[in-house]
Order: C-alpha cells, then sequence, then structure tokens
C-alpha cells in the first residue's frame, strides 16, 4: 500500500515536472518568436508597412557602406531618379565617410543599423546605447540632417532595445519584402525579381542586401525599379513614407 502510495507521488512530481518543462519550453518558444517579428515590439513603434491609399513604397538597404558596390548602387538610383534609404553600420561609415556623403547628396535617406552589426537581443542596455548613439554620431559627420530612423540586426529584439528605442522616441524600421530570405529565391535574380514584384504593394518596405549580398541581389536591382515603376509606384524614402500613414 505504502509502495503504491509512492508511485503515485513519483508519478505525481513526473508529471508537474513534465508539464512545467512544458510551458518554459513554450514560453521560449513564443519570445523567439517576438523577437524576430517585423510588426510587433513590446515598446514603442515598429513598422513593417503603412496602411497607403497612394501607391508609395520605400526601397531600403541593410548593410555598408561597400565601397567596391557602393558607387554601382548609387548609380542605378540616380538613373532612375529613385530615393532609397541605406541603414549603415557605424563601423563601415566610419571607415568609408566619404560614400555616406556622397548618398547623402544624391537626397537619400540614412539609417542607424548599429556599429557593429551585433544582434541586441541580450545586450545591455550600455551596450545598447553605445551602438546606437555612437552610429548616430557618425550619420550626423556625415550631413545627415533628417530623422535617423533604427533597424535592428537580423530583427533580432526583445525587451531592453525595444525599451531604448521607445524612451529616445525612436521608430523602428523593419520590411514586410525581403526576397533575400528565403535561398531558393536568393540565387536567381529573376526569382528576386519576380518575387519583389509579386508582393509588393502600396506602403510596402522593400528591403535588399545590394553592397553586401550576392551578385543575384545587383543583377535584380534595377529590373525590380522598373518593374515597380511601370506598376505606378512611386518611390519614396522612410521619412517620407511615414508621413502618408498620417494622411
Amino acid at each position: 500500500m505504502r509502495a503504491a502510495l509512492k508511485v503515485r507521488k513519483i508519478l505525481k512530481l513526473l508529471g508537474s515536472m513534465i508539464a512545467g518543462l512544458v510551458l518554459l519550453l513554450l514560453a521560449v518558444y513564443v519570445l523567439w518568436k517576438i523577437s524576430n517579428a517585423r510588426s510587433f515590439q513590446f515598446f514603442g513603434r515598429i513598422v513593417a508597412r503603412i496602411e497607403a491609399r497612394e501607391p508609395v513604397i520605400a526601397l531600403t538597404f541593410d548593410d555598408g557602406p561597400n565601397p567596391e558596390n557602393a558607387e554601382f548602387v548609387l548609380t542605378v538610383l540616380q538613373k532612375h531618379e529613385v530615393p532609397a534609404t541605406f541603414f549603415l553600420n557605424g563601423a563601415q561609415i566610419q571607415e568609408h565617410m566619404g560614400i555616406v556623403r556622397q548618398i547623402v547628396r544624391a537626397g537619400h535617406g540614412i539609417g542607424n543599423h548599429t556599429y557593429s552589426h551585433q544582434h541586441l537581443l541580450l545586450k545591455s542596455p550600455g551596450f545598447i546605447r553605445k551602438e546606437i548613439v555612437s552610429t548616430d554620431s557618425l550619420i550626423r559627420q556625415a550631413g545627415y540632417t533628417d530623422p535617423i530612423y533604427f533597424r535592428p540586426p537580423y530583427c533580432k529584439k526583445l525587451l531592453a532595445l525595444p525599451f531604448y528605442l521607445w524612451r529616445t522616441n525612436r521608430i523602428t524600421i523593419t520590411w514586410n519584402v525581403e526576397p533575400e530570405s528565403y535561398p531558393e529565391i536568393n540565387r536567381n535574380s529573376e526569382n528576386i525579381v519576380s518575387h519583389v514584384l509579386r508582393h509588393t504593394q502600396p506602403g510596402s518596405i522593400i528591403l535588399l542586401h545590394p553592397m553586401y549580398g550576392l551578385q543575384s541581389t545587383r543583377d535584380a536591382l534595377e529590373p525590380i525599379i522598373e518593374g515597380l515603376l511601370s506598376q505606378g509606384f512611386q518611390f519614396v524614402t522612410v521619412q517620407d513614407l511615414l508621413q502618408y500613414s498620417q494622411r
């Protein structure tokens, strides 16, 4: 009798432990999904796309500047008179300040993509502040005077980063169109173009990595611009796009 009672207690304890472990794993999974979410964060405003009546869209580039490919990107944009928004890394800005000034003179937007491009998911508030403030300072040194929006590397954020951005009145900018997330698409420029043209809608924010990505992305850049222009879309900077969400 006592042995049976002891077995029942052990089974009950094991059941409680398993249930607790399942709840813990579920909580970790939910937090991981939230940390990668493009349109939700615990604090402050995050924008992946706006609701726009007009056919306005924002073309955005991450990382760099990389002198090897920056001139190509700027030439394509100038050829079609298309503004874009460059989310740049502070370390690369510091090394290639002349290119950043060229981006500013061309009338493009510049955003903050941290100094070192490390994900800020589990970093200290001090580290987060240093990454953002130092990059802001370098962007201002390049002569950029418009508001500086922020994009987290790898879209990773949870508590400390959104809290800092909220306290400093910063808007997090993500995206709703990004073909490079899919390896089967990213390897082929025609697939990249097709994906972007098929998924872009009024208010979309498109993400590409033409300065550091594969050659297929650079090959796709001009056809993407030409295709979206032929569909009647108007390219604007992120700053201008946000103004449409208030209309």
